[in-house]
């Protein structure tokens, strides 16, 4: 499984969600442009020392990362969508897909995708944060695969 973020906007919710990938040891594909540099210390602070415990793979545009999925399938989360993640079948190769903050996935990205899915809120807020709504996600489908770290009690 892997977390793609299309075009971020906002350096703290990558270090957030490159730190979530870190933890349940899922790769992370970041699709440019971004709406910060790379460099940007706010990564860094956000993702502290895990970071360095991630994969993360970064795409020039949209049409690269797409060749690198194989046959995965690519599910984007969107607030235009209706089946929800909860009755949903995830499967342990799939690609979980978030857009940009301020607006999400262009037309043809959301066409490309094999399913859209939307995180059940209630109708009198707008959305979720990114880093909020990719643990939720990922969360879900890594519990549905049997996929999630399994650590001896201490």
């Amino acid at each position: 499984m892997r977390i793609a973020l299309f075009e971020p906007e906002i350096a703290g919710n990558v270090g957030a969600v490159l730190r979530l990938g870190a933890c349940l040891g899922v790769a992370v594909d970041l699709i440019e442009p971004m709406g910060f540099e790379w460099d940007d210390r706010r990564v860094r602070r956000t993702a502290m020392d895990y970071i360095d415990h991630v994969q993360v793979r970064r795409h020039t545009d949209f049409a690269a990362f797409r060749s690198t999925i194989g046959s995965s399938r690519l599910v984007l989360f969107t607030t235009k969508a209706r089946p929800s993640p909860y009755e949903f079948q995830f499967r342990a190769d799939d690609v979980l897909l978030f857009g940009k903050e301020s607006a999400g996935v262009p037309a043809e990205v959301g066409d490309a995708c094999d399913d859209r899915l939307r995180i059940p809120i209630r109708p009198e807020v707008r959305s979720l944060n990114l880093a909020m709504a990719t643990a939720l996600a990922l969360g879900e489908a890594l519990r549905q695969t049997a996929s999630l770290p399994t650590e001896p009690l201490r």
